[in-house]
């Protein structure tokens, strides 16, 4: 049995602000190891529930951010950028039984603790057939063209109940409740920790591959924070304007959905001002 974890670091225990989760700033280096621990935490629980093996993909920002030298040894990680299914990279060679989304966040214009979709601000809404769509979401679709079940997600309180739409049957261990985007009542590292690892020794029998889902197609709608960025986004063929801050574009299954997103926001973070957007 093969577990394969998309780590992202929002959802990790104790981040509540912006410099948590800057590469490069000192809060950062701190809150590195709060974010190892969860994902090490999850990797214990895996094996302890009989897993055979569990690949970790790196999925926050530079995808530079896990410390090797501190996970659980029995791992491996898959880390660094231009990764084909980026957050779910892995997940497309066949050997994959489960998915973990372990510090993972809300959706933008959602409620939630540092809650975006891909892009930290600029993206003001994401929607597929109508349903808002998290980042969770977006990659729930994403792997069930592949079989293959999401099991557990960690991240704060209103995470955990985003969950309960895409991946009804998961476990799921809220490591923090929100109070605001900024702000958020955290438990301890070792407390998360223990919760987290008895979270997915539960989640193993949960991590049976089924039939591929053929659920497409899709139409992704964005919303953005200022116009101009509308113009950036039709550049990508198929992407049209749907309103003054929205584009549009339909894709016939999620892993083109996924990259054309991917594709957007790329060219939309390259059209933002610093100081106007």
């Amino acid at each position: 049995m093969k577990i394969l974890i998309s780590a992202d670091m929002e959802g990790a225990t104790g981040v509540t602000w912006p410099a948590d989760v800057l590469p490069g700033t000192p809060q950062w280096e701190r809150c590195r190891r709060l974010f190892t621990s969860d994902v090490s935490a999850a990797v214990a629980g895996f094996f302890a529930g009989g897993a055979d093996e569990v690949l970790i993909n790196e999925a926050h920002w530079t995808m530079r951010n896990l410390l090797l030298e501190e996970l659980d040894e029995r791992a491996v990680m898959l880390t660094g950028k231009h990764k084909s299914l980026s957050m779910v990279e892995g997940v497309q060679h066949g050997d994959v039984d489960g998915i973990a989304f372990v510090g993972y966040h809300t959706g933008a214009g959602t409620e939630g603790v540092l809650a975006h979709t891909y892009l930290a601000n600029s993206i003001t809404g994401v929607w597929v057939d109508g349903v808002p769509a998290s980042e969770g979401r977006l990659n729930s679709l994403v792997v069930a063209e592949y079989g293959v079940p999401v099991v557990l997600v960690t991240g704060d309180d209103r995470t955990c109940e985003d969950a309960k739409g895409y991946a009804p049957g998961a476990r799921s261990v809220a490591v923090k409740d929100y109070v605001s985007r900024y702000a958020a009542v955290c438990r301890t590292p070792a407390r998360t920790a223990a919760d987290i690892r008895a979270a997915a020794r539960e989640a193993v029998p949960l991590a049976v591959r089924h039939e591929p889902a053929q659920a497409g197609p899709f139409t992704v709608e964005l919303e953005f924070d200022a116009e101009h960025l509308v113009g950036a986004a039709t550049v990508v063929p198929g992407v049209e304007r749907s309103g003054v801050r929205r584009v549009a574009y339909t894709s016939p299954t999620m892993y083109e959905g996924i990259r054309c997103f991917k594709a957007v926001t790329t060219l939309v973070s390259a059209a933002v001002e610093e100081q106007y957007g």
